[in-house]
């Protein structure tokens, strides 16, 4: 049987992961982390949405430590968060947080027999978060299945997908409209369409413009890049 844990934030790109995996394996199953983030309303959306889409199993790992030691927006109310992006590292940075989530979900792969370990992280539309670039994942899949003698992978289907490239993969699954209306990925913890404010928000919303203008050719370029039938 194949099996499969997905990071899982209730957010638009590891709810489209999760749409994927689901048609690739056998048992797939949810693994979300309460750190005591600044939006705790992503917790109830990922409960909500790996029941509607019947998940084998869905976790929620109290982790709260890293609030303690990881200052952010994210973690602290007190930081606001920034209406456009900056250069460099923004505020929204939660320091480790990948190399934990990773870490732990690859644990939780091993004790159930799970072969991979999928997230949604990305390296096209660059948010400046060093956890999110393709060498890191690679760097600590090495290391993660060193230390554990078991041959886990970090599959990370949007790595190299824009923005309209991923609005374009949740269309062809048929999950579009679910995606758009049922996930947060506002950093101000407003679900759907979120605050429009935020650079989140901001490059959701410009992604789904651009794939909605362009739709028959993204949803091409799409097929031809992840050789979808």
């Amino acid at each position: 049987m194949k099996r499969a844990v997905v990071v899982f934030s209730g957010g638009q790109d590891s709810t489209t992961c999760l749409i994927q995996a689901l048609t690739q394996y056998d048992e797939v199953h949810c693994v979300t982390f309460d750190y005591g983030q600044r939006h705790l309303a992503e917790i109830e959306v990922a409960r909500n949405l790996t029941k509607h889409l019947n998940v084998a199993a869905h976790k929620v790992m109290d982790v709260g430590l890293l609030n303690e030691l990881a200052i952010s927006s994210l973690t602290r109310d007190n930081i606001p968060v920034p209406k456009s992006s900056d250069d460099g590292i923004p505020n929204t940075f939660v320091p480790g947080r990948n190399i934990l989530f990773l870490t732990l979900a690859a644990i939780y792969a091993y004790q159930i027999k799970a072969e991979a370990v999928i997230t949604g992280v990305c390296e096209t539309d660059f948010s400046g978060y060093p956890d999110c670039r393709d060498e890191f994942v690679k760097a600590l899949n090495h290391a993660v299945a060193l230390g554990m003698d078991y041959p886990v992978r970090f599959d990370t289907p949007l790595m190299w997908l824009d923005k309209a490239e991923t609005w374009a993969l949740a269309d062809y699954y048929g999950k579009l409209d679910l995606i758009r209306n049922q996930t947060l990925t506002c950093y101000n913890g407003i679900q759907g369409d979120g605050c429009g404010e935020c650079p989140s928000c901001h490059l959701r919303a410009n992604g789904l413009k651009t794939y909605l203008a362009n739709k028959q050719q993204t949803l091409q370029q799409l097929k031809i890049k992840l050789k979808l039938s």
